[in-house]
């Protein structure tokens, strides 16, 4: 929501508009959190909603509630404009505009008129931001002296100018045969006309004041490599889809190109860029994995013609998952497509273990026929169950209500599909194709003999790890306690850094400075950057001084395509962070961006957070405390900002309304002549053609250049006389900050700290809650912001969906083994499995963020699976009268060959993420060391811990065979009774 109130300073806006627009935002249902900015003449109020909300139906309730307290806010507020955008409204694709032969104003006209709407029709955008835009407009500069000679006041011509666009309708003649329409018009449409009106008796606008027409005040500077520029930002609506906005953006660019062709127009941001590259990098991934895998496949089956049946199940899951994307509301995104790829180890692991057990029996003399049925009738508890383990460990994650639970929802709403789809092919399409392999298939395997001495050593060692049970249990548990102390040297952060082809750089200068410094020193800034454009590292740099505020300059620096640089993102940023700080005045700081697009944090190279309380110079001591305290406790935390600052030179008119009222001096009066003398006053507006063009009241160039120029300003009274302003009122000199923030709608100042790249988030977050615990005085709070909120709110969650995941799986698991000791068995595995993964993370210097540890999930997932195919095979062989421990061993030295099949074809499926490069490849690379390292480490406790724990518990259970036929004998003793 946006709203302005002309002439209003920050404590007044954050009073009476910021509050009363929080309370109305407060009123609508589904909020998750409020934050505001009180600036002069502006507020800014930022609602955002929780997951799921619907905000078509959310931004409705928002302006019905607005409209509801509209009497609340000051007459003077303008519209209230409330916009469904992105949650920090940053342009999604920006464009340069200049032209050789177009005065500034004419291309803004153009723009405004002819581009700007043609990118808001566009499905999916939500604003359309101009910069360096000048709007023409109509200035009539007063002569003080002049004025206060004819006797007249600023107010008295600002009246007079108000009549100057004087057109009303007047009604209409009417007769039997016609009707005429009347207008009243005395339109002024040119600067002599604005001159030629009378203000009092025979005295003209033109003999105290000279019309011209002219550029707006400019309000910031836009450049593309150092030309300057008119900037577009096409801003997306929340929800909308970035590669969609983009795709018909630049076709619209084409058009407006061939349409205008003395308008030069580039591209000089796309998001959707970013987007375009990692898909495709996913896709080639994901054709390099299927390779692999079929390739694994050929090397134990043997047979190319046996290969090509588990085989088979890799396209129809893959395309039924394509189906259940596009069912389930998903759209083709990285995380899909990383559940796609994750999914082509996964899904031919059902039919390798039916294909493997058809060959099996058919080696032991069985039909093809009777083989088929019988060998798939023996792994289809195998096959559902391990099924019902992976879709368990998924669905229940997709319900929690947060950034974790959407991000999980794609992932593991994709990957169960494609597992669903892969068991019924399994059980449906892999037995009848098996059935008419020949019998041989696989036989004249030259890596046959290697699996022979594999297995062979696998049985000789198992013996002894049985034999020797507790070592292995002891060397288990000293592994895990392992694995829990390194668990916190893990670097703990949101998301990992990653290299978006993007350097952004953010100056802030001292509250009160002008443009044309801010100018001067992001000047100086550029010239940091211009030699890594000159060594083909940037692509373009470009520039937007004034963005939001006069003392804000940003910098956007576009790399080079990934494939043609050798220099990363991360370098640039480091190489550059030490001479962008020592810019005297305005000191730059270097960012890139990350894939939720949060705000701050390491993306940001900074840390956020907010110090709540109730008056703004008590929170501002306060949090001055605060940072001091953490320069001195945390020295990893460095360059401390605080956003307010009470450094804005302010000169306050305190007016004694005593004096005013003894004079006859209205108060309007005299903000009126204020405004017009110090900024200018939009008095009106004129048309002219089709253009609007706003009416300027200002006093002339150079006429006030000092304070005491202002007091010998004029305003009349009741009586007519002319009253010089400092006779009712009085200038006091002050400091006030020129922002003033509010978080959940209490008043607040936001804090940063800039961090290491290679520091912890969770470290960093620990330590600042410490620190404010100790430091802050009762009465105040402590909120982190952006991407550390983010980071707290889904850590939280992601320990609640391992416990959760664990829980549902063991419980499916008692559910489908009728046992709660097989289902333990299979269970007290996964925990060992997580600490070979966090052993995997340690070892490559991965930190434990969203992608790893869907990552991790998807392991609670694949340890317990492969598991079942041991224990499920053990109680059969028990149920058929074999002892604990020669059914243990037995189903071991059977099920070894697709267990290492599925754990191969799994783990090789993981290898292309952690090889892959270019965009987008950090978070592959975080999920594939967890599947490539965390299943290859745990892949010895599935070999030799899964078999001593059953060991160890199955003996305190009688076999199912035992139960059922106990079962068996009571029924019939029932009945004989009966």
């Amino acid at each position: 929501m946006r709203a302005n109130l002309p002439g209003g300073a920050p404590e007044t806006v954050d009073a009476e508009v910021t509050s009363v627009l929080e309370g109305a935002a407060a009123r609508v249902s589904g909020v998750k959190s409020i934050r505001s900015q009180s600036e002069e003449n502006s507020a800014r109020t930022v609602v955002e909603f929780r997951p799921g909300v619907d905000l078509d139906v959310a931004a409705s309730e928002v302006r019905e509630s607005v409209n509801q307290v509209r009497r609340e806010l000051p007459e003077e507020v303008e519209q209230v404009n409330v916009v469904k955008a992105d949650d920090d409204a940053r342009a999604v694709l920006d464009i340069a505009v200049s032209s050789d032969s177009l005065s500034l104003e004419e291309l803004t006209r153009r723009l405004e008129t002819d581009v700007a709407p043609e990118f808001l029709s566009i499905d999916g955008v939500a604003d359309v931001r101009l910069n360096g835009a000048r709007e023409r407009v109509l200035r009539v500069a007063i002569d003080p002296l002049k004025l206060s000679s004819f006797g007249l006041s600023v107010t008295d011509v600002a009246d007079a100018l108000r009549q100057a666009p004087f057109d009303v309708p007047a009604g209409s003649l009417r007769s039997t045969d016609q009707r005429i329409i009347i207008r009243a018009d005395a339109t002024s449409v040119t600067a002599e006309q604005v001159e030629n009106i009378i203000i009092e008796a025979d005295t003209r606008v033109g003999d105290v004041a000279q019309a011209y027409f002219g550029p707006a005040d400019a309000s910031s500077f836009v450049r593309l490599n150092g030309k300057p520029v008119v900037g577009v930002g096409v801003i997306r609506q929340a929800g909308s889809n970035t590669i969609e906005i983009s795709d018909q953006a630049l076709a619209m660019l084409e058009r407006l190109r061939q349409r205008f062709p003395d308008m030069e127009m580039k591209v000089t941001n796309d998001d959707a860029l970013f987007i375009r590259k990692s898909v495709t990098e996913v896709i080639t991934t994901l054709a390099i994995t299927i390779a692999l895998v079929v390739a694994t496949l050929w090397v134990f089956i043997g047979s190319f013609r046996a290969t090509i049946v588990p085989a088979l199940s890799i396209p129809v899951a893959l395309f039924g998952a394509i189906s259940a994307i596009w069912l389930m509301g998903f759209s083709i995104n990285i995380l899909t497509l990383l559940a796609l790829v994750l999914a082509t180890g996964l899904i031919v692991d059902d039919a390798i273990v039916v294909t493997e057990n058809i060959q099996r029996r058919r080696g032991m003399g069985l039909g093809p026929r009777a083989a088929a049925v019988l060998a798939t009738r023996e792994v289809f508890f195998a096959v559902v169950a391990t099924t019902a383990v992976l879709v368990a460990v998924f669905v229940p994650i997709a319900f929690l209500p947060s950034t974790a639970g959407r991000l999980f929802r794609e992932f593991g709403g994709v990957l169960a599909a494609a597992v669903i789809i892969s068991s019924f092919v399994a059980l449906s399409l892999v037995p009848a194709f098996t059935a008419k392999l020949p019998k041989d298939a696989g036989r004249r395997n030259i890596f046959r003999p290697i699996g022979h001495w594999f297995k062979r050593g696998y049985e000789k060692t198992l013996h002894k790890a049985l034999n020797f049970s507790w070592v292995i249990v002891a060397a288990s548990l000293v592994a895990a306690i392992g694995a829990g102390f390194i668990y916190d040297r893990v670097a703990s952060e949101l998301l990992p850094s990653e290299d978006r082809g993007v350097v952004r750089v953010f100056s802030r200068g001292p509250d009160g400075v002008g443009l044309n410094f801010m100018d001067r020193q992001t000047r100086q800034l550029e010239d940091i950057l211009i030699p890594y454009q000159e060594a083909g590292v940037f692509d373009s740099i470009y520039t937007v001084v004034g963005q939001w505020d006069v003392n804000l300059s940003f910098i956007t620096a576009n790399m080079q395509p990934w494939e043609e640089r050798d220099i990363s993102q991360q370098q640039v940023i480091e190489e550059i962070r030490g001479p962008l700080s020592q810019i005297p005045g305005a000191p730059g700081r270097a960012f890139g961006s990350n894939s939720l697009d949060v705000r701050g944090g390491q993306g940001g190279g900074a840390v956020e957070m907010a110090i709540t309380g109730e008056n703004y110079t008590d929170i501002f001591n306060a949090a001055q405390e605060f940072t001091a305290a953490v320069v001195q406790q945390a020295p990893q935390l460095t360059n401390p900002d605080i956003s307010y600052q009470p450094t804005q030179p302010q000169l306050r008119f305190k007016i004694d309304r005593r004096r005013a009222a003894e004079l006859g001096v209205s108060l309007s009066d005299v903000s009126t002549t204020l405004r017009a003398a110090i900024n200018g006053d939009d008095v009106a507006d004129l048309n002219v053609g089709d253009q609007r063009i706003p009416v300027i009241l200002q006093t002339r160039v150079g006429s006030i250049q000092s304070p005491q120029d202002m007091q010998n300003l004029y305003v009349s009274s009741n009586s007519g006389e002319l009253v010089p302003i400092s006779s009712v009122a009085e200038i006091v000199e002050e400091g006030v900050s020129a922002e003033l923030e509010r978080h959940g709608q209490r008043r607040a100042i936001e804090v940063q700290f800039e961090i290491p790249e290679d520091y912890p988030l969770s470290e960093a977050t620990e330590i600042l809650r410490n620190i404010a615990q100790e430091e802050l005085p009762a009465g105040m709070g402590l909120l982190f912001l952006g991407e550390a909120q983010t980071f707290e709110d889904t850590n939280r969650e992601v320990a609640m969906t391992y416990i959760l995941a664990f829980l549902i799986v063991l419980l499916v698991l008692a559910a489908q083994f009728e046992s709660v000791n097989s289902a333990v068995v299979v269970m007290l595995t996964v925990p060992f499995g997580i600490a070979a993964a966090i052993y995997a993370l340690f070892l490559t210097g991965i930190s434990l963020n969203i992608y790893s540890q869907i990552g991790l999930v998807m392991l609670i997932g694949l340890l317990a699976k492969n598991s079942v195919l041991l224990v499920e095979f053990a109680d059969q062989l028990r149920d058929r009268g074999n002892s604990v421990r020669d059914a243990i061993e037995q189903a071991a030295s059977i099920r070894l060959r697709p267990i290492m099949m599925t754990l191969v074809s799994t783990i090789l499926g993981g290898l292309p993420l952690i090889l892959s490069t270019g965009a987008g490849a950090e978070a592959r690379n975080s999920i594939g060391w967890v599947v490539f390292g965390g299943l290859g480490l745990a892949t010895v406790f599935t070999l030799y811990l899964t078999p001593v724990l059953y060991l160890w518990l199955a003996r305190f259970t009688k076999p199912r065979a035992d139960e059922s036929a106990r079962l068996s004998r009571e029924l019939e003793e029932a009945n004989e009774s009966a």
